[in-house]
């Protein structure tokens, strides 16, 4: 009897712990995720204030998997989920499976602002992390040039949009990051430089308690942010931020941490959507109709399941336990989130915990903070080069890294017109092994930004 077939589409905090799940299960198991890395998220702001590199947060997804043996890893970037029968396309093959489980996660949710999606930096991805801080001090480079005022005004003007735990963080490590600078730029005066943060709503953070919440604006105030509330954007350009009470606020750069919608291509794989964008699932976390497929983290829609990495852990694991007990026609169990607690860091030797009945802040916060995110971080080196960082950052008050790199850049060729490969499968008793099979028929391979 052949064994069945998991395809897992991301490389998350979601997908891995489904891959982790079912490790040496007898199950082979096909992990699929855009780059061949892992990238802890929760640190990609230090990385675009300078404080870590951004290779110290990102970690070789097979490094992470080659002692599970009945595991599998592509990169590819998936372009269409066929859910009737029970295959998926990407770039170059057709993967069929028998078990699905999308984790596939989310993106800025920005639509419907005009300039919103042209003239903003969103902070998702481990790229973008390192294009915001390119900008970042490519605007003190051009300040110290300019002669003008309001344009010095303008290139030294950083604006956060969304006041929740991202923005925030950001805006605290935006802030030391300036402070940092002052000695490189000895003719600039930075009295003039801005961080200012803008929140839809009446208070910060607001999946906190209120004592907490007012602690986080009383402490970024005291940083030099300003903040302002109850800021609804209206459009944005490339040279301001226009809001609906008329304001307006010169910045050449505005940072989007406003709040995520799920992945825009599974708008176009027939499965139920809310209206946030994330697929509607059902306790079990599969999705309706659907019984072999398994949607998980930031893109499932489940009443009392926030967008967080621990409920993302806990799917993961979940939706590998019910796929175990569907094999063996066991009833399969609902998705309860046990909660872990919120925590957000505010610069060095400042955090908030949020743990229900117990409330923590200042250093002893920050403390925890640090521990729980070199924890989740892969790999030895990882840990220890990031711990350095952070002992340096704290004794020297430097931002280490001060270069403006260009990003890598992908040749584009032409379109053709390939055929199509299926992507079979061979499993020989030692290690499963993946082979293509040829099918006749064509197809225009667009080029997406997609899993």
């Amino acid at each position: 009897m052949s064994r069945h077939r998991v395809v897992i589409i991301g490389g998350g905090f979601a997908g891995l712990s489904a891959v982790k799940a079912l490790a040496n299960a007898p199950v082979d198991v096909l992990l699929l995720n855009r780059e061949n890395y892992y990238t802890s998220s929760p640190l990609l702001h230090q990385v675009a204030t300078g404080e870590l590199e951004p290779e110290l947060i990102a970690y070789p997804i097979r490094s992470m998997l080659r002692h599970i043996k009945n595991v599998q890893f592509i990169t590819a970037n998936v372009k269409q989920v066929n859910v009737s029968s029970q295959c998926i396309q990407t770039h170059k093959y057709v993967i069929p499976y028998d078990f699905l489980i999308i984790a596939a996660g989310s993106d800025s949710k920005n639509v419907g602002i005009p300039g919103a999606i042209e003239y903003t930096f969103p902070l998702k991805k481990l790229e973008q992390a390192v294009n915001l801080r390119n900008q970042i001090i490519h605007c003190l480079e051009q300040a110290v040039l300019e002669v003008n005022p309001s344009l010095r005004q303008q290139l030294l003007t950083f604006t956060i949009v969304g006041g929740g735990a991202t923005g925030v963080e950001l805006a605290a490590s935006l802030t030391e990051m300036i402070v940092a600078l002052v000695k490189d730029y000895p003719t600039l005066d930075f009295s003039e430089v801005r961080v200012v943060l803008l929140q839809a709503g009446d208070s910060l953070v607001p999946q906190m308690s209120r004592r907490l919440r007012m602690y986080v604006r009383l402490r970024l105030e005291k940083m030099g942010v300003q903040v302002i509330l109850r800021s609804r954007v209206r459009q944005v350009t490339s040279e301001a931020v226009y809001l609906q009470d008329s304001r307006v606020i010169p910045t050449k750069t505005t940072i989007w941490t406003g709040g995520v919608t799920g992945n825009p291509l599974a708008r176009t794989w027939g499965l139920p959507l809310a209206r946030d964008g994330r697929v509607i699932v059902l306790p079990t976390l599969q999705a309706p109709k659907h019984p072999q497929v398994y949607v998980v983290g930031d893109l499932a829609s489940l009443p009392g399941m926030p967008m967080l990495a621990p409920v993302a852990i806990q799917q993961g694991e979940m939706a590998a336990r019910n796929i175990l007990r569907q094999i063996q026609h066991q009833e399969l169990l609902p998705m309860h989130y046990q909660h872990m607690g919120n925590m957000i860091i505010l610069g060095r030797y400042d955090a908030v915990l949020d743990l229900g009945k117990l409330k923590i802040t200042g250093v002893t916060a920050w403390l925890i903070w640090l521990a729980v995110h070199l924890l989740i971080l892969p790999g030895f080196r990882n840990r220890l080069l990031v711990l350095m960082n952070w002992l340096w950052g704290c004794l020297f008050g430097e931002c280490l890294v001060r270069l403006v790199l260009p990003l890598p850049s992908v040749n584009k060729l032409p379109i053709r017109r390939k055929k199509m490969q299926v992507m079979g499968y061979i499993y020989p008793k030692s290690r499963s092994r993946f082979t293509t099979l040829r099918i006749h028929g064509h197809t225009d391979m667009d080029s997406q930004e997609n899993y």
